[in-house]
C-alpha cells in the first residue's frame, strides 16, 4: 500500500465516537458522484427521502426531478419512472446506496422512517469493518444503508486485521503510508 497515504482532512465525514454532523451543504458543485433514482410517485418518494433520510429538497423541476442533499457529496436525484417500461425494470430495488452519517444519528433516522413506514427499516448491526448500519428500504425500492464509523481501537481483533493488510490508525505514523 506504498502508493496510499491518509486523506482524511478531505472527506466531509467526521470521525470518532463524539462526532457531529454537518448541517446540510447548500453550496453548488460539480458533483463528483451521484445517485439517480427512478420513482412512479415523486411527491411520496421526496416526502420520505426528507422526513425519514434527513435529505433536503435542494431544489425540484416540477414533475421532472428532485435534487436531493444532505452532506456534501451526499446527492440523490429522484427522476419520474418510465411508464412504459417493465415494472421490473423501473424499479430501483436493485439500487443500494451508501451514506455516511454519524453515529448518533442512526436511532433518530431509523425511528424517523418507521414513523413513515414500520417496516421499512433493518438494524442497527455491527460490520466487520468497523461501522455501524441501518439498512432502509425506500418507498420506491432503493435499498439505502447508513453507515457510522464506531470507534477503531488499533490493539482490538479489527485493528489487528486491517494492520494485515497494510491499514493502521492515522496516527501510527512509524508505519509509513496510511
Amino acid at each position: 500500500m506504498t502508493d496510499y497515504f491518509n486523506a482524511f482532512e478531505m472527506s466531509p465525514v467526521p470521525d470518532g465516537p463524539d462526532a457531529v454532523a454537518p448541517g446540510p451543504f447548500l453550496g453548488i458543485y460539480a458533483m463528483p458522484m451521484f445517485v439517480k433514482i427512478p420513482t412512479r410517485d415523486l411527491r411520496a418518494s421526496t416526502d420520505f427521502w426528507v422526513r425519514g433520510l434527513g435529505f433536503i429538497d435542494l431544489f425540484s423541476v416540477p414533475g421532472q426531478i428532485v435534487h436531493l442533499r444532505r452532506w456534501a457529496f451526499q446527492d440523490v436525484l429522484l427522476v419520474p419512472a418510465d411508464d412504459d417500461a417493465e415494472p421490473a425494470a423501473a424499479s430501483a430495488s436493485t439500487v443500494q446506496v451508501f451514506v455516511s452519517c454519524v453515529l448518533g444519528q442512526l436511532e433518530s433516522v431509523a425511528d424517523a422512517c418507521r414513523v413513515l413506514s414500520p417496516d421499512s427499516v433493518t438494524g442497527p448491526y455491527d460490520t466487520a469493518w468497523r461501522t455501524r448500519d441501518i439498512s432502509v428500504i425506500t418507498p420506491e425500492g432503493a435499498h439505502v444503508t447508513f453507515t457510522a464509523a464506531t470507534p477503531f481501537i488499533p490493539d482490538s481483533d479489527v485493528g489487528r486485521d486491517f494492520a494485515s493488510v497494510g491499514i493502521f490508525a492515522p496516527e501510527d505514523s512509524e508505519r509509513g503510508a496510511q
